[in-house]
């Protein structure tokens, strides 16, 4: 990578730092308080705290970056086709959010060219950030973090998000293989656990369902912690309407696992 890419990239993550830090202290000034929430198509809930966070990201980015595109959780796609675009999820675990649980976060990740190549998420209710662009590491609050490097699955750490959605998705004789196969799983859910898998404190992170907005910062972390973020198939990137985090060395077998 050139010198002028890198030194670009950087400029590039200290703005979507600022940014998710930024939009992390608006929410916790809804975070704990009673509000009232919407359900959206999906079932999936919403709140003016995600509203709000959402529209101070995309204002941030509209005129600091203007030639640039947004991807959305609650306001869609704007200036496609850009050559740069964020992926904007305000509250990553709204359920979480809804009942005063801290296992939220905010996500903002940065594709140049259709790569993830800057990505940032804030966990504000405890105070975890975690960043990385290509070349230049991840970070746990200023600290360099890396997967773990448990040796095999018989003594990995596992998560997911929704135990039912396993099921509801096909994917209920795959976990169940996983599950057989690992020594603990957990219920960690949401963008929490794949920050786990990047900062080595969990092995596997998976699930059966995931929108590219849920999901935008994390191939990026996981690759500059020595890590994968991709499809169940082993196609690192967002779009796999499914998800999974792990080291490289746990990867083959996991992937085996959920043929």
């Amino acid at each position: 990578m050139s010198t002028g890419k890198q030194a670009e990239l950087r400029t590039l993550l200290e703005f979507a730092v600022a940014t998710v830090q930024e939009a992390g202290q608006l929410t916790l000034g809804y975070f704990g308080r009673q509000i009232d929430t919407d359900f959206k198509s999906d079932d999936s809930p919403v709140t003016v705290a995600d509203r709000a966070a959402e529209q101070l990201i995309r204002e941030r980015i509209e005129a600091t970056h203007p030639e640039h595109g947004i991807l959305g959780e609650e306001f869609g796609s704007s200036n496609e086709g850009a050559a740069f675009r964020w992926i904007v999820d305000p509250i990553d675990g709204t359920k979480s959010f809804m009942r005063g649980v801290p296992l939220y976060g905010v996500l903002l990740g940065l594709e140049v060219e259709g790569r993830v190549e800057v990505g940032a998420v804030y966990f504000p209710a405890l105070n975890e950030l975690v960043y990385a662009a290509s070349g230049a590491g991840c970070y746990l609050n200023g600290r360099r973090v890396y997967v773990s490097d448990t040796p095999e699955l018989s003594r990995a750490f596992v998560s997911f998000t929704d135990v039912a959605s396993f099921k509801k998705y096909g994917r209920a004789e795959a976990w169940a293989r996983v599950q057989a196969a690992s020594y603990y799983r957990v219920g960690w859910s949401d963008a929490y656990g794949h920050m786990l898998v990047a900062t080595g404190r969990l092995d596997v992170m998976l699930d059966p369902v995931m929108n590219a907005w849920d999901c935008g910062p994390f191939p990026v972390l996981l690759r500059e912690a020595g890590g994968y973020f991709g499809s169940w198939s082993g196609e690192e990137g967002i779009y796999a309407d499914e998800a999974m985090s792990t080291s490289k060395a746990l990867l083959p077998d996991v992937l085996a696992l959920l043929k």
